[in-house]
């Protein structure tokens, strides 16, 4: 028992080649070719309309790409798709929590789609909780809490199934300069873990960090 182990791959964790996407006749991902190493942290840079979200979704296993191909952990994302999924863990630019529950009812739930139950589901449960200073927090609706502790719920639900790879679709949107700030000291911490971080952004400077 304790933590678990991540399996360490020989190749690229993300290999992408030759990546296009289109909407009707509108192409928003054109050959885009690109390989991630696991435990790594990167930034997919670039303004509002550039596709950043759409590669996001594809990556995510929502959206078949038009062309191309995309591998992770070393299987295809449409033959390996129900694979992948449990490897990811996924924070979505809008809210994802249903703000009537509470943040243990939000996990509890979360935790049900990856047919976690019972003790272990607890422990994985009150490991997030402390992880992201929101024991105290548990009982409390998700509709009272500050935008920065609901961001800390999203990253505890994102982590509650431990992914070898966090997905994060502008994390900091909404967030204030203090949260944002605790934000970028939570993802070091998750990719020092091993969890390999891909995340998208706008910010030059977010993306310098």
């Amino acid at each position: 028992r304790g933590a678990p182990c991540l399996l360490i791959m020989a190749e690229p964790i993300i290999a992408i080649h030759d990546l296009t996407h289109r909407y009707g006749a509108r192409t928003v991902l054109e050959g885009m070719s690109l390989e991630i190493e696991q435990g790594t942290a990167v930034a997919m840079l670039g303004p509002n309309g550039s596709g950043k979200t759409t590669l996001f979704r594809i990556l995510s296993t929502l959206i078949p790409p038009t062309a191309g191909d995309v591998r992770i952990l070393g299987g295809d994302i449409l033959a390996d798709r129900r694979r992948i999924r449990r490897s990811l863990g996924v924070v979505f630019q809008a809210p994802s929590l249903d703000r009537m529950l509470t943040v243990e009812e939000n996990l509890w739930h979360h935790g049900h789609l990856y047919d976690l139950r019972g003790r272990a589901l607890a422990t994985k449960i009150d490991q997030m909780l402390e992880r992201f200073g929101l024991i105290a927090r548990r009982k409390e609706r998700v509709d009272t809490l500050s935008g920065g502790l609901r961001r800390r719920v999203e990253l505890a639900k994102g982590l509650l199934t431990d992914p070898q790879i966090l997905l994060l679709d502008e994390p900091s949107t909404g967030l204030d300069p203090g949260a944002q700030v605790e934000l970028w000291t939570q993802l070091r911490l998750i990719r020092d873990a091993g969890v390999t971080v891909l995340l998208t952004t706008h910010h030059m400077l977010e993306a310098d960090i």
